[in-house]
């Protein structure tokens, strides 16, 4: 992107491309840079483009006004297709420059002959990954939490996916980072203060402002660092199923997939591996784990199989433990639970399966459940979805942390406040600010990196 200048009038197709199975109802393509009104008038008037007339032209629409025009071949002046054109005045639209979109039919046949259109005007050229977003950063539409929110929110495939990346997009992270930021430039300021005038009379307790700024600011970065929700909405929150051999683990995750994902046996250790399936729980996204029966074997590969369902409940942010209601599940549940590392009573869950053959009253301890008649689902549902909202939910309604990109440079600015705080100079404490400060800038944009912008917008799809 580096090779591409940003005055370049470029296209690209801002809907699905149509298929032969999916042609799709319609198509919309998005034009952006100087020349992009320049584009509707010689695509839309037959004999505009070889009299080279300029956007200034009364043909134009409106600004912001879509108005029906046929597409033409700007070449051979054959209609290509009849459909709504509208372009946006610079810098009232989305990239911030002059901006402009064709819908259209969706056909292959259609969307082809106009893309190809554009590229014979001669001074359009196809866009790059997110280069409509970062056009738009680059003109101050959005900063880079903002822009990171668009891509989160085109990829959302869960309700709170959605609003995580909408509240992102509103700008909640910008803020808070924001707020960082004129808390430190604050400090800084104090400390510059003694630094250039160290004769002069300056308000007494200075040097404990500068300390109690710099170690409120550590504070809110810790607690920020230690919020795993951002990561976990990402990639899942992970939910082991666990308990003893035959207890019904594999058939409850079945049941919850609502597909045969894991083998179902009464042969004891049937699944050796962990089985994973993604589910979305109540607008939650969610790695459901099958894993081996918990006992003790003199197979090899059981064993094996053993040690990672360990490994799995150990590194789960929820766990379901299975018990068997034909048998002493009582006593099952309290030598697994102790033997299950970091188990949490308030929030694991007990099932005791196969209440059609032995009944049980539910209770505050355990979810009653048949996975062979899916008796007592809805509520072990209910049950995980109020687990997995308790997880999720902070308390003070914060933004949490959702790239890695943001922990590392929030880990470097931990690091430089702490230097801060032990340096034996007031000018090397006020370097390190600078460079806590500069770390929290590269999250928003405010401090720029090429090279950092490339990583970003590359991820993008074409069109945004």
């Amino acid at each position: 992107m580096d090779d591409a200048p940003v005055e370049a009038t470029i296209y690209a197709l801002g809907t699905p491309p149509p298929s032969r199975a999916h042609p799709g109802a319609l198509s919309v393509i998005r034009l952006s840079g100087p020349r992009a009104a320049d584009a509707v008038i010689f695509l839309t008037e037959p004999r505009a483009f070889a009299r080279g007339r300029s956007a200034r032209d009364p043909a134009l629409p409106a600004p912001r006004r879509m108005v029906v025009r046929t597409l033409y071949d700007p070449q051979s002046g054959e209609a290509i297709d009849r459909g709504l054109a509208v372009w946006f005045e610079a810098p009232n639209s989305e990239t911030g420059e002059m901006m402009a979109e064709l819908h259209l039919h969706g056909g292959r046949a259609v969307v082809g002959a106009a893309l190809e259109a554009i590229r014979r005007l001669g001074f359009c050229r196809l866009a790059e990954p997110g280069e409509f977003t970062r056009r738009a950063f680059e003109h101050g539409k959005l900063d880079l939490t903002a822009a990171e929110g668009i891509a989160d929110l085109v990829a959302a495939e869960t309700e709170q996916q959605r609003r995580l990346a909408l509240q992102q997009m509103d700008g909640a992270l910008q803020r808070l980072y924001e707020a960082w930021r004129t808390l430190g430039l604050r400090t800084l300021a104090h400390l510059e203060a003694a630094i250039d005038f160290p004769d002069e009379d300056l308000p007494p307790g200075l040097a404990g402002q500068v300390r109690d700024g710099i170690v409120a600011l550590q504070a809110e970065i810790a607690t920020h660092l230690a919020d795993r929700r951002g990561e976990r909405l990402r990639d899942g929150l992970h939910i082991a199923i666990i308990g003893p051999p035959n207890a019904g683990k594999s058939s409850l995750l079945n049941l919850l997939a609502r597909r045969d994902a894991a083998i179902v046996s009464e042969t004891a250790g049937t699944t050796r591996d962990v089985i994973e399936v993604h589910l979305d729980l109540g607008g939650w996204p969610v790695v459901l784990a099958d894993t081996a029966g918990l006992r003790e074997s003199e197979d090899a590969i059981e064993q094996e199989g053993v040690r990672r369902a360990r490994a799995r409940a150990a590194g789960a942010d929820l766990r379901l433990l299975v018990l068997d209601a034909s048998g002493d599940w009582k006593a099952a549940m309290q030598s697994t639970a102790r033997s299950t590392e970091g188990w949490d009573p308030a929030r694991d869950i007990v099932v005791v399966n196969k209440v059609d053959l032995v009944p049980v009253e539910p209770g505050i301890d355990v979810a009653p459940l048949s996975a062979s008649s899916g008796a007592g689902l809805p509520a072990l549902l209910a049950r995980l979805e109020d687990s997995v909202g308790c997880l999720m939910d902070d308390g003070a309604g914060a933004p949490p942390l959702t790239r890695a990109r943001h922990r590392e440079a929030l880990a470097e600015a931990q690091d430089a406040l702490g230097r801060a705080l032990v340096a034996p100079e007031i000018a090397l404490a006020a370097e390190d600010l600078r460079l806590a400060l500069r770390a929290i800038g590269r999250i928003t944009g405010t401090v720029r990196v090429e090279e950092l912008l490339d990583v970003i917008f590359r991820d993008f799809c074409i069109g945004k």
